[in-house]
Order: structure tokens, then C-alpha cells, then sequence
């Protein structure tokens, strides 16, 4: 493990405070009276919890005194009031620090929600390249984890750290304004080593917590990977050799087990030491000033009482100072995630866009994911309003780049893309995309039910509406033969439903959105050849008098396109209909022909499966 340097030190301190400044506003809304007044209110009663818990030793002082010093007649009556205020101001304090946290919650779930909400909405706004390359798993376990950051850094820090620190300013300056100076030393001094020491041997101590906490995940992937690898495993015989693999994750396990239950134990035995060495030399302070005469018993037992409740709260400071650490990274990987800037971003002055007829249109259009490998390479076209064109063509042509580009989900690098004349670039993305449906190749669908996944294409819609798309789409007799009908659940990802059952879904979805350019991205690739027809049908009825752009593979799909455009290279090679692409004899018409030849031996094989 590489030593931390001073300079490392600095900037993980800044990046914290950074992180703790960006918390702030969020306890502070701007827009919520009524949290900023609690806000007020708790910091109100932590102070009066503190007051009250640095005046019970005095209360227990003068108990003490009294017993001692009252005439044997009195006894029952002063001492009585001082025990029942001492009983009460305990009760305060606790009151007062149960109150706050009560009152403070409604503030601390608000910033946690806003926190959340933010993070989750900036994380929607970004563009499709993050979300490509991020990991689910990791991303949804960043928001998790910094949201539990935000609570446990508020309550502890703000409600433990803190006003332990306050307390202790308190005593100190009590015991000095009582008796001298050095009273308020000796605890003060006796805290800072607590302190100092609890963050070394801490420190110490994640380095082994670590290892033990590797090795455990490492045992306990062998074992998982041995079970279900149970009949391979068999197969070659090499019971033992898992069982050693096994027993060696194991030993590293216990010893790293053992180093952290060592350290543990030294952690605790030093601030023990520290603790006991503080009240020790208070205690011969106090002593000496009894027997001077400069101090009384309640004194003596005062003084003890507050080095006592002083260090009580200190002892879980080892275990907070490293949650507290670890919250400060996973809020900083939080906020990391806000500051992530998007690659496609609205212009300052961004209109809505104006679609009337839903004519599309590629002008010298220039595009690549890397700047260093072109995708698109000077690729024209026109989509007029009503008509459908259709692009083919081999596997990395660049076919379903047009789509991401229409969608505005990357930015053209040269040329540009219109929409009823007007440049997508300079159109808002939400009216762009409002204006734009989408059948995709893969449809995937909520973990929710059929009705859910339909109105998905416009939530708010009656269920009426929903009905009647459903029916258009020829999906309605389908559900209606449900147990559940509409309100069956498509299981993760739609996994219970065929792809011939998605993909109507997906139509019906997009029918519901009513948009004016429609977009049909190897919608029906997956499917076999009844179900494909099945749903071409459904698509030709969707996409009449609509503006409708066809992304395909087979060709069988496209031939009553109006404009067939080929793409080769991220060249478009040759452009027609389909007869006339044919008569040509170029790329098309050898695509065509070698589809053909697999269709007619995949019908020959069907047929031989049948007669035997």
C-alpha cells in the first residue's frame, strides 16, 4: 500500500470541502421557508441540549456538596430538589437532542431527495456515449451510497462531530472560570491526543480491514464459481484442487482477520490509556485542591464527571471518522456525476421545433464516434413529407447511425440535418424527439405491465386511447386472451413476451405518441418469417401519410419504398426503387440476389424437415 503524501492529503481535504460546500445550499433551500426555520430550530435546541448536559455535573457538584455539608435534618429536603433538577437537566438534554433530530429529519430526507432527483435527472440529460460506456451496476450503486452519505454525514457530523466540539469548548471554559487554567488544559489536551491517535491507528487499521474484506470477497467467489461450475468440477475430478483453491482464500482470510482484531484491540486499549492518564491527572489536580481547601468533594466529583461525559461521546470516533471518510468519497463520486458535462446540449437560443409537413433532410453529412475513424462520409438525402424511404445495405454501412443522429443522441461533425427546413442543431431535443417515434430492432420493455408499457408512448393517455392503439397495432385479441389482460406484467426487460409480442407493443407505443415522422430501425430482423409479415402489415398501416424513414437488412421488407437509398462505406452507393435498382444490376441487385438464394434453401430445408 503506497503512503499518502502531505501534498495527496491537501487535495483529498479540498475535494471534501468542495463536496461539503456543494451539500450546503440543499440544507439551505433557497425556495423553502419552512425548512431553513427548522433548520433554525434544530441548530436552536442542539445548543440548548448541550447547555443542559454541560450543567448536570455542576447540578451533581452541588448534590454532592449538599449531602455533605447539610445538617443531618435537612438532608431529606435540599438534596432532594438538587437530585430531581440533576434527573431533570438529563432528561432536557436528551429531550432537546431527540426533538432536533425530529424536527431536523424533514430537512435532511429533502436535501437527500433533491440530491437524488438532481443527480438521477442530469444522469437522463446526458448523451447516449456515457451511457454506453458506463456500468449500470456501479452508476446505481454511485446514487445509493451517496444518498446514504448525505444522512449519515448531517446527523454525524453535523449532530455528533460537531457539537461534541462545541461541548468541549463549553467545559474547557468552565473548569478554567472555576478553578485555573490548567483544569481546562488537561482535558483539552487529553481530547486532542484522544483525537490524533484515534485517526493514526485508524488509518492503520482500513489497511487490514481492507485485506480482510478482499479476501473474504475472494473466498467467497471461489465457492460460487465452484458450485456452479458443480458438474465440470466433476467431470475432471478436481474436487480437491477447489477445495485447496478454497482453503488458501480462507487462510488469508483468517489472517487479515486476526491483524484487524489486533489493531482493533490496540486502538481500544490506547484511547482507554489516554482516557484513563486524562482523568487520572485531573484527578490529582482536583485531589490536591480538596485537601488545600480550594476545592470541595462535588468539586472533585464534577471535574471527573466532565472529562467522563466528554469522552464518551468520542468513543465511537474511530468507526465514525472512517464512515465519515468513505461518506465524503461516495458523496464526492456523487457530485462528480452532477459536474459531468453533456456532449449534446441545447443552444442558449434553442426553439422549439415547427414540424408541419415532417420532411427530413441529409445535407453533406459528415459524422464518426472517433474523429480519427469516419462512420458517415459526405452522405445527402431527402425524406419528403408522407413518403418513405428506406436505407440498406451489409452490417457497419452506418445504417442505424442515421437514426442516432436524426435523434440528436450525437452531433453531426460536418453537413447538416433538417427537419421542415429547420436545422436540428438549433431546435430544442425534447420537441425534436417528441416530433420523431421509434420502432427499434431490440425492443426493450418496463418491468411493469402491458397497459404501463403501451401509455409508455404518452403517459396521461385515457385508457380508452390505450385500447384502441393496442387494437390497431393487432395486439388487442393477444392481451384480451391474458388472465390479467392489460395488467400483465412483461417481466424484465418484456422477457415474457415473444418478439413478435414486443415488437407489437413497441408499435402500439409509438401509434400512441402520434409523431409526424416515423422511424422503423431493423424492426423486423429478429423475427421469423410469418411473424415478420404479421408485423410489416402493421407497420405499412402506422405509417400512412406519415413521413417514414425504414432502416433494414432484409430487402424483402423495403420494396414498395418510395426511394431506396443503398449504403456502403458510409457512401451512398446507389438510390431508386426497387425495379430500378434491380434493372441496374449494381450493389442492390447482388444483395437481393444472394437473399433470395438463402431464402429459397432455408424453404427447401423446411420442406425436406416436413416430409420426413
Amino acid at each position: 500500500m503506497q503512503p499518502v503524501t502531505s501534498g495527496q492529503h491537501q487535495t483529498v481535504g479540498r475535494l471534501h470541502l468542495r463536496s461539503l460546500r456543494q451539500l450546503l445550499p440543499y440544507l439551505w433551500p433557497k425556495d423553502r421557508r419552512d425548512l431553513r426555520v427548522r433548520v433554525l430550530i434544530a441548530a436552536g435546541l442542539l445548543v440548548l441540549a448541550k447547555l443542559a448536559n454541560v450543567y448536570v455535573p455542576i447540578l451533581l457538584r452541588n448534590a454532592v456538596d449538599a449531602l455533605e455539608s447539610t445538617p443531618e435534618n435537612l438532608v431529606v429536603a435540599l438534596p432532594l430538589g438538587l437530585l430531581l433538577a440533576y434527573g431533570l437537566a438529563r432528561v432536557a438534554a436528551l429531550a432537546f437532542g431527540e426533538l432536533r433530530d425530529a424536527l431536523f429529519a424533514k430537512v435532511a430526507q429533502h436535501a437527500i431527495r433533491r440530491v437524488a432527483h438532481s443527480t438521477f435527472e442530469h444522469l437522463m440529460a446526458l448523451s447516449l456515449r456515457f451511457h454506453l460506456e458506463r456500468q449500470t451496476g456501479g452508476l446505481s450503486r454511485s446514487l445509493d451510497r451517496g444518498a446514504k452519505s448525505i444522512e449519515f454525514l448531517l446527523f454525524f457530523v453535523m449532530f455528533n462531530v460537531l457539537p461534541t466540539i462545541f461541548e468541549i469548548a463549553l467545559v474547557c471554559g468552565i473548569l478554567w472560570y472555576m478553578f485555573d487554567w490548567y483544569f481546562a488544559a488537561v482535558p483539552l489536551l487529553t481530547v486532542l491526543v484522544y483525537v490524533w491517535l484515534t485517526f493514526r491507528l485508524t488509518e492503520w487499521r482500513i489497511k487490514h480491514r481492507r485485506q480482510m474484506n478482499d479476501s473474504d470477497n475472494d473466498a467467497n467467489t471461489k465457492v460460487i464459481d465452484a458450485l456452479i461450475n458443480f458438474e465440470t468440477v466433476k467431470y475432471f475430478g478436481n474436487d480437491r484442487h477447489e477445495s485447496s483453491r478454497y482453503d488458501k482464500a480462507l487462510e488469508t482470510y483468517e489472517s487479515a482477520a486476526v491483524l484487524s482484531r489486533v489493531s482493533l484491540s490496540i486502538l481500544n486499549s490506547a484511547q482507554a490509556v489516554v482516557i484513563a492518564i486524562g482523568v487520572t491527572a485531573l484527578m490529582i489536580m482536583a485531589g490536591n485542591g480538596v485537601v488545600a481547601g480550594t476545592m470541595t468533594v462535588g468539586d472533585f466529583v464534577m471535574v471527573n464527571a466532565y472529562l467522563i461525559q466528554v469522552a464518551m461521546p468520542l468513543g465511537l470516533l474511530g468507526t465514525v471518522y472512517r464512515e465519515i471518510k468513505q461518506s465524503l468519497i461516495d458523496l464526492e463520486a456523487m457530485f462528480d456525476l452532477l459536474h459531468r458535462g453533456a456532449e449534446v446540449q441545447d443552444q442558449p437560443d434553442a426553439r422549439p421545433l415547427q414540424a408541419s409537413g415532417g420532411t427530413v433532410a441529409f445535407k453533406d453529412v459528415t459524422f464518426g464516434y472517433d474523429p480519427r475513424r469516419p462512420i458517415l462520409q459526405g452522405v445527402s438525402f431527402a425524406v419528403p413529407a408522407g413518403q418513405t424511404v428506406a436505407i440498406v445495405g451489409p452490417s457497419g454501412a452506418g445504417k442505424s447511425t442515421i437514426s442516432r443522429i436524426l435523434f440528436r443522441f450525437y452531433d453531426v461533425l460536418g453537413g447538416q440535418v433538417t427537419i421542415d427546413g429547420q436545422d436540428i442543431r438549433g431546435v430544442t431535443q425534447e420537441s425534436l424527439r417528441a416530433a420523431i417515434g421509434i420502432v427499434p430492432q431490440d425492443t426493450v420493455l418496463f418491468n411493469d405491465t402491458i397497459y404501463y408499457n403501451i401509455a409508455y408512448g404518452r403517459p396521461g393517455a385515457t385508457r380508452r386511447e390505450v385500447g384502441k392503439v393496442a387494437r390497431l397495432a393487432r395486439i388487442e385479441s393477444f392481451i384480451a386472451g391474458l388472465p390479467d389482460g392489460f395488467d400483465t406484467m412483461v417481466g424484465e426487460r418484456g422477457l415474457k413476451l415473444s418478439g413478435g409480442e414486443k415488437q407489437r407493443v413497441a408499435i402500439a407505443r409509438t401509434m400512441l405518441k402520434n409523431p409526424c415522422i416515423l422511424l422503423f430501425d431493423e424492426a423486423t430482423s429478429a423475427l421469423d418469417s410469418k411473424t415478420e409479415q404479421e408485423i410489416q402489415q402493421s407497420l405499412r398501416e402506422v405509417s400512412k401519410g406519415r413521413t417514414t424513414l425504414v432502416i433494414a437488412h432484409r430487402l424483402s421488407t423495403v420494396v414498395d419504398a418510395d426511394q431506396i437509398l443503398v449504403l456502403d462505406g458510409g457512401v451512398i452507393v446507389e438510390r431508386g426503387r426497387h425495379d430500378a435498382l434491380l434493372a441496374a444490376q449494381g450493389a442492390y441487385a447482388k444483395m437481393w440476389e444472394r437473399q433470395q438464394k438463402v431464402a429459397e434453401t432455408e424453404t427447401a430445408g423446411d420442406g425436406s424437415e416436413a416430409a420426413e
